[in-house]
C-alpha cells in the first residue's frame, strides 16, 4: 500500500513540475493552480507512505529519482529541452542508486 502512495506522489510532483515550467514564472492561471495542487497533493501522498512504514531513505530516493527521469524525459520529449548521452547515464545511474537503497534496506517477515 505504501508503494501506491508513493507513485501517487511521484506523479502529482511530475505533473506540478512539468506545469511549473508552463506557468511562465506563475504568469500563467491555469498552469499555476497545477503547480501549487500538484505540490501539495504530491507532499500529502508523500507523508502517507511514509505513515505506512516505508522507510524515508527508499521513499524519498525513489520519489526523487523517478520524478527527476519522467521530468527529464519530458522536458526533451514535449518541451523541446535537451538530452546527452552522459544524462541519460546520469539518470539510469540514480536509479540504480535508489534500487540498490531498496534492495539493501531491511524488511522484517511479512513486510515489503
Amino acid at each position: 500500500m505504501p508503494w501506491l502512495f508513493l507513485a501517487g506522489a511521484i506523479v502529482t510532483e511530475v505533473t506540478a513540475t512539468t506545469a511549473l515550467k508552463l506557468s511562465e514564472g506563475f504568469t500563467r492561471l491555469v498552469p499555476s493552480i497545477v503547480v501549487v495542487v500538484g505540490y501539495i497533493a504530491a507532499f500529502a501522498m508523500l507523508s502517507q507512505a511514509l505513515t505506512r512504514g516505508m522507510g524515508i531513505g527508499v521513499a524519498y530516493g525513489a520519489w526523487s529519482a523517478v520524478g527527476v527521469a519522467f521530468v527529464a524525459i519530458i522536458g526533451a520529449v514535449f518541451l523541446g529541452e535537451n538530452m546527452t548521452w552522459v544524462q541519460v547515464g546520469g539518470i539510469a545511474l540514480v536509479i540504480a542508486g535508489v534500487l540498490a537503497l531498496e534492495l539493501g534496506a531491511h524488511h522484517p517477515a511479512g513486510q515489503s
